[in-house]
């Protein structure tokens, strides 16, 4: 347990001091995030993948767009649809807060070996409750 909260610690904390310059919290992070890894991404989709209330993701949301940089466009087949994609200083952001995480699992990745790797996959699957396994073990499949 402790090596799960110190590792998250230090995966957090380069990202968190980026994000206090902003006024921006975890919250923000995680839009940004799964917003960038899936451009057009409607509000109904992005609030299963968080798994917060709709109030949360608005204030997070407005303040993201009020600050250009996430911007909102109603779905072509549905109008009462609303798509989220990152604008071009939204992608920077996300690439300057995530670029430290992504060294530290290379290096992570690198140092452990393939087989720990995947070892550490299945220990990170079997942590989540099984409603939440079903997007990895699809996108394994397909590979």
């Amino acid at each position: 347990m402790e090596l799960l909260f110190f590792a998250y610690k230090d995966f957090t904390s380069e990202p968190d001091r980026l994000l206090e310059k902003y006024g921006f919290g975890r919250a923000h992070h995680r839009v940004l995030y799964f917003v960038g890894r899936n451009p057009a991404i409607s509000v109904s989709e992005l609030l299963k993948i968080l798994g917060i209330t709709k109030q949360s993701l608005s204030r997070v949301l407005s303040q993201l767009v009020r600050e250009g940089l996430v911007r909102q466009r109603r779905g072509e087949r549905d109008q009462r649809q609303r798509l989220l994609e990152l604008t071009d200083k939204g992608a920077s952001l996300e690439r300057e807060l995530f670029q430290s995480q992504r060294l530290r699992v290379a290096a992570a990745y690198h140092h452990a070996g393939a087989e720990a790797v995947e070892g550490f996959r299945q220990v990170l699957l079997n942590l989540m409750d099984p409603a939440a396994r079903w997007r990895f073990e699809e996108r394994s499949e397909r590979t």
